[in-house]
């Protein structure tokens, strides 16, 4: 399962949810609001930035929305 770290109003992150729901890609979204999540993507990836997805099937993290969706149509 990928874990999509967002926070709702991003506009790179509404990007990327939208091309996951249209390729009907399941997803966990991780709010950054929450305090323990923010922890959570700091601590993985160094910095408060997002979109910031995690696959943990194939270990992988990244940032940058692009990229993500780059990544994204190669594992669908």
């Amino acid at each position: 399962m990928l874990d999509l770290y967002i926070m709702e109003t991003c506009p790179y992150c509404k990007k990327v949810m939208s091309f996951m729901d249209e390729k009907g890609i399941k997803y966990n979204k991780v709010d950054i609001n929450i305090k323990s999540n923010e922890d959570a993507l700091i601590q993985m990836g160094g910095k408060r930035q997002v979109p910031f997805l995690v696959d943990k099937d194939r270990n992988i993290q990244m940032y940058e929305s692009n990229d993500i969706i780059e990544y994204i149509k190669t594992v669908i």
